[in-house]
């Protein structure tokens, strides 16, 4: 990982706006999401926090020096019993992509799910996100299903990826 980061679990204060932000900063010029993406993202956010259990929750963060979140991502396990495990929020300040950090991310949330035995872990995003797809498809994730509609902003459509282990 870059020199001088470090990686911080569960939650901390501003963490959340901070983690809001940095999606913020790269889908709305990028890809021209707004308040129903944002409004979306805070609230699923607080509830996950609000019931974030570290028996079987990850909420991990990538930490400048002087304490800035430059990347983050999460295992939300409360419904891995039926629908899997769902690996979320998964950003990197666009000013770092490249750096590594995402990639340490993806390694220390795919270790937490194979510690915790969870057997079958998804995500969803859309076509178009490649660096991202490439990253989660060298870590086991695969296509299963793509939709036309989405819930972010109506316009990009839903991939869903699987990661399925023994």
């Amino acid at each position: 990982m870059t020199d001088g980061i470090a990686l911080h679990g569960g939650y901390s204060p501003g963490v959340i706006a901070a983690v809001i932000a940095l999606h913020m900063d790269y889908y709305a010029p990028a890809w021209g999401f707004g308040v129903k993406f944002e409004t979306k993202l805070a609230r699923e956010m607080g509830e996950f926090h609000d019931r974030l259990n570290p028996a079987r929750d990850l909420f991990l963060t990538a930490l400048n020096p002087e304490g800035a979140v430059l990347g983050s991502i999460t295992i939300d396990g409360v419904l891995a019993d039926t629908e899997g495990a769902h690996l979320r929020w998964f950003i990197v300040d666009r000013h770092v992509t490249g750096s590594g950090i995402g990639k340490t991310l993806m390694s220390e949330a795919c270790r937490f799910l194979d510690e915790h035995g969870y057997r079958r872990t998804y995500l969803t995003t859309f076509r178009g996100l490649e660096a991202a797809r490439a990253l989660y498809e060298r870590f086991g994730f695969r296509l299963v299903e793509e939709l036309d509609e989405d819930p972010w902003s109506g316009s990009v459509g839903v991939q869903r990826f699987e990661r399925r282990t023994r």
